[in-house]
């Protein structure tokens, strides 16, 4: 998909960095309700961060194996323009969300075309993070990008996984992505966001888009 590379970066959670990363010119900010995330909020933090942000910024709230039904609550609570599913969800689980969805797919040297066939027309967009058996995402490692064309992605491709200032260039002038996500790459800490790194990744991504 031809033009500008979109920009997410997940795992926010501090309103002085929601409103660098605004500023900085991101498209998207992701906010963790998965449990086992050291980035995880609770539903009444994330209402304030979001009400923060101006039209036209995503709010990407992410879920692991989250029930139906706490989803859609938080979605309505918070404001939630998109959510990211990053568990084992279904087809038909994507189809009943409220509001556009993300499926993350794990990306491995196992990983086939056939994992993503199914959400063919069911979801926005797909989130390649790398593959742990230990970890949903959030691993904090790159996966070998060569692997995506064999997944012939149905869907706009997030890519994700490991991202940082120094490498987002040569991820997007291999894998051509929609959009890119930024986590524990633009960190001092889980959670903590480091503003001189946000603005870096803005950077990078911007010239990377001019490269041929």
């Amino acid at each position: 998909m031809e033009g500008r590379t979109r920009i997410k970066i997940c795992g926010m959670t501090e309103l002085v960095r929601v409103r660098e990363a605004v500023a900085a010119g991101v498209d998207a900010l992701g906010f963790i309700f998965a449990s086992a995330s050291p980035r995880r909020l609770e539903p009444e933090q994330a209402r304030g961060l979001i009400s923060s942000l101006p039209p036209f910024v995503d709010a990407v709230g992410v879920f692991v194996n989250e029930e139906l039904g706490v989803i859609r609550d938080i979605v309505q609570y918070c404001g939630l323009t998109m959510v990211q599913l990053h568990g084992e969800e279904d087809p038909s689980f994507c189809r009943a969300m409220p509001v556009r969805v993300l499926k993350a797919i794990r990306v491995g040297e196992e990983s086939r075309a056939a994992d993503l066939a199914p959400f063919r027309g069911v979801v926005s967009g797909f989130v390649l993070d790398t593959y742990s058996k230990d970890q949903e995402g959030g691993t904090g490692r790159t996966f070998d990008w060569q692997l995506v064309p064999q997944l012939a992605p149905p869907a706009p491709v997030v890519l994700a996984g490991g991202l940082t200032p120094d490498n987002v260039s040569a991820a997007i002038g291999q894998v051509r992505p929609f959009a890119v996500d930024f986590n524990s790459g633009l960190e001092t800490a889980p959670g903590r966001k480091e503003p001189t790194l946000i603005q870096r990744a803005v950077a990078a991504v911007r010239q990377a888009d001019l490269l041929p």
